[in-house]
């Protein structure tokens, strides 16, 4: 929100300086963001008119001007402006003006004497532009000070709301807060009823139900809208970010600022029968203001005109932006002005999903007072008959007033502020806070009956008052206390591998930690065609992140993607976060944990043992996936995968004692390709309850026996995984067994094709006593057989 400092000291009166005000507005939670102050130091400087203009002889660009300054003889002052003219009135900066510590001085330009400057916006410290004089309206009064006449100095102030202050999006809003801060009290407006002087008006009607419950508007006929913007509105404007375009719709937007209503203004004429508020029609299009044309549906609100005897033609888009075909041009002599109230519900998001954004639709979202709408309109026809001169027709104003509710009374008690915040404040401190903030308070008992403004939607909780008063009366004024009460130490469960635990076993194999949006691309998703299940957003911040992620991989492939862009040739990455799928008949979203990791380039960082560099594969991740399912004690199984994102033959699904834990392999280049990656790309991506679980550690006798190693060989055909071999062998060896490990894979010369050699490791031991040659062969003897028997395979000689 960005206002003139000079139009809020209009509506409280404070002696602060502007440094003061400044650290009180942020002080009180209106966090300041910039101040810009605007023309300090004018002395000097007076409203001027060019009377004539001659060509100086030595320049082309230059200009010999005879200008009035109000002091009876015509002064010369040579300028170069391009936009310097007879008649033109203008900023003059007299001899022994000082402008941003240039000394205004008598002087010759070419040989010709100059008697003065003749000023820029910028120049006068009040704008950027450069481009040319400042132009000021024909009957500004020659001779009167420019500071006088422009409201000067002042400044423009922006300050950062929080979602919950939408009152202070207005200068009056934060007006109160100031008064409460510095001991003031906010003036009256003046917006007390226009008499109606004819009987025009326009039926409005209200069929959207609670989403619109208010609705006013009034006719004025015979304005004459060619009328000039005046200087004291149009610089308010300029100085809160606002760009005057023309009488009737600075005034609307000047209301805006001032109030907190946002109004539209509609050309009485360009108008059809009765106004109709109702949903948008799925399809329906309509001309906004911006000359775009925008496509609807029945999320939307609009307002119609009753052509042909039915709301058929839509004229705005109810609360965002006002129609094209009905909008005021200096051509409008009857103009039909309209405030209404919006509940956020029904105006939220709606902006986003057209790509705009519009001061309307930002007030609207976060709410504004639902008492406004008649003061609005009686405050604008006020300043349009001010200077547009016409006659106003009666106030018509239709009312839901089922859907309407007036704030109810908060019991505050005097000790529950002393116990919440620690301190006592006075009685008629108390009261003296509420009530400059516009409360209405009365004792009740031991403590008050308060009744916020309709405007403070965020105040419905004792809590709510207590944070204001602790917020006025000033938060470094609270005592800094440590709390008091026992505490209770968190023991960490040991069935269970905490998330800390994990994320430093990663780290410790490389891997950087990231974080990505949980929403994401919905294109992305349906690269990985992992869309099944997505959960779209009902307000997306972007079209780009319109739905929650199914899974890790997809964020986590593009930051890696972005890193390798940035000469990044060896990355490896991994992240720990949720991803959501719609189950169940109602859809509710289901969070899963899950932990990813991805990884690209060399398999080991550059160094002088190993060359040539190798690149990271399949085997690399595999080992970094057991090293972290040993943190658990969990033993995983890897069956070949069919996942459209995973490279055939080069990708595995993971389960863990039968059930499905996650994937992991390389991606399919297809997918690479789509993703505009150039380095192969291995991943996993597993969920990390079903993998961190893990039993509770049990102490067990360690032999005083040896142990006994035999090495068995055996050719089997190429699809048989080691993974059945091992799971053969372990429950063919019996309790003896303590580990089987592989130690070899050969292929080629006397191995038939299709075939392949796989030479593992048993160790053999017993608790009791030492294992003889004959235990020994016996156990032997049964893997044998049973690996034979299960999976054909003959033992290598």
């Amino acid at each position: 929100m960005k206002f003139s400092e000079n139009w809020l000291r209009s509506h409280v009166p404070t002696q602060a300086t502007r440094d003061e005000l400044s650290a009180v507005l942020t002080a009180i939670g209106l966090e300041v963001e910039e101040v810009t102050a605007l023309g300090d130091g004018l002395a000097g400087v007076v409203v001027a008119r060019i009377v004539e203009c001659a060509r100086h002889p030595e320049a082309d660009r230059l200009q010999i001007c005879q200008v009035d300054a109000g002091q009876g003889a015509l002064l010369q002052i040579v300028c170069g402006a391009p936009n310097a003219r007879p008649g033109l009135v203008a900023p003059l900066a007299m001899i022994g003006a000082n402008l941003a510590g240039i000394a205004i001085k008598a002087a010759k330009l070419r040989g010709v004497e100059s008697n003065g400057m003749l000023c820029s916006a910028k120049e006068l410290g009040i704008d950027a532009d450069a481009s040319g004089l400042l132009e000021l309206p024909d009957d500004a009064p020659v001779g009167t000070p420019i500071g006088d006449y422009l409201g000067l100095p002042d400044a423009s102030i922006e300050i950062k709301l929080t979602p919950n202050r939408a009152d202070c999006f207005s200068v009056r809003g934060i007006a109160y807060d100031v008064a409460a801060a510095v001991g003031s009290q906010v003036k009256p407006l003046d917006a007390d009823p226009v008499p109606a002087r004819d009987d025009a008006a326009r039926v409005v009607e209200l069929e959207a139900g609670e989403r619109v419950p208010r609705f006013a508007g009034r006719v004025i006929s015979g304005v004459d809208a060619t009328a000039p913007t005046p200087v004291w509105m149009a610089e308010r404007l300029r100085r809160a970010g606002v760009r005057p375009i023309s009488l009737l719709v600075d005034v609307t937007q000047y209301v805006m600022l001032e109030l907190g209503q946002p109004m539209h203004a509609f050309d009485q004429d360009l108008l059809d029968g009765t106004v109709v508020v109702r949903p948008a029609r799925a399809g329906e299009q309509i001309k906004l203001l911006d000359g775009r044309t925008v496509t609807v549906d029945e999320e939307f609100l609009v307002v119609s005109d009753s052509q042909g005897g039915k709301a058929a033609r839509a004229v705005a888009l109810g609360g965002i932006m006002g129609g094209y075909d009905t909008r005021v041009t200096d051509a409008t002599r009857n103009v039909f002005l309209e405030a209404a109230h919006w509940i956020p519900s029904a105006i939220i998001g709606r902006s986003r999903r057209l790509g705009m954004h519009t001061d309307a639709g930002h007030r609207f979202e976060r709410g504004v007072d639902p008492e406004l709408p008649r003061i609005a309109v009686e405050y604008a026809t006020r300043l349009i008959l001010a200077v547009a001169g016409g006659v106003p027709g009666p106030v018509t104003e239709t009312v839901l007033p089922e859907h309407l509710s007036a704030p109810k009374a908060i019991g505050l008690r005097r000790a529950r502020v002393a116990r919440v915040l620690g301190i006592e404040i006075a009685d008629v401190e108390i009261e003296r806070i509420l009530q400059a903030l516009g409360m209405q308070v009365s004792r009740d008992g031991e403590g008050w009956r308060v009744v916020p403004p309709s405007r403070r939607f965020d105040i419905a909780l004792e809590e709510d008052l207590i944070e204001e008063l602790a917020r006025i009366h000033g938060y470094e004024r609270i005592p800094t206390t440590l709390p008091g009460g026992a505490t209770r130490v968190a023991v960490q469960t040991e069935t269970r591998v905490e998330p800390s635990t994990v994320r430093r076993q990663l780290a410790a194999r490389e891997y950087l930690e990231t974080i990505n949006y949980a929403f994401v691309d919905a294109s992305w998703l349906a690269h990985w065609q992992v869309s099944d299940g997505a959960v779209p957003l009902a307000n997306p911040l972007s079209a780009e992140l319109g739905v929650m992620r199914t899974q890790l991989l997809p964020g986590l492939v593009a930051a890696l993607g972005r890193n390798v862009a940035r000469q990044a040739g060896r990355v490896r990455l991994f992240e720990l976060g949720n991803v959501f799928s719609a189950s169940g008949e109602d859809k509710a979203p289901l969070e899963t944990l899950r932990i990813a990791a991805a990884a690209c380039g060399d398999a080991r960082a550059e160094q002088w043992g190993e060359k040539p560099a190798r690149k990271v594969d399949f085997h690399d991740l595999k080992g970094d996936l057991e090293s972290l399912a040993a943190t658990a004690g969990a033993v995983l199984e890897y069956r070949p995968s069919t996942r459209p994102f995973g490279h055939p033959g080069r990708s595995a699904d993971i389960y863990r004692d039968g059930r499905p834990v996650g994937w992991i392999g390389q991606l399919h280049p297809r997918l690479q390709r789509q993703l505009d990656l150039d380095a192969d790309v291995v991943a996993f991506e597993v969920d990390l309850a079903l993998l961190a679980e893990r039993a509770v550690a049990r102490a067990s006798e360690l032999s005083r026996f040896p142990s006994v190693r035999r090495d068995l060989a055996f050719v089997v055909a190429d699809q048989v995984p080691w993974d059945a071999l091992r799971q053969t062998a372990r429950e063919a060896a019996g309790p003896l067994l303590r580990d089987v490990q592989l130690f070899d894979r050969y292929v080629g010369q006397g191995v038939e094709s299709g075939q392949k050699s796989l030479a593992m490791g048993l160790i053999l031991q017993d608790n009791s006593r030492t294992l003889t040659d004959r235990d020994v062969e016996t156990v032997v003897a049964g893997v044998v057989a049973a690996i034979e028997a299960a999976h054909g395979a003959k033992i290598r000689g």
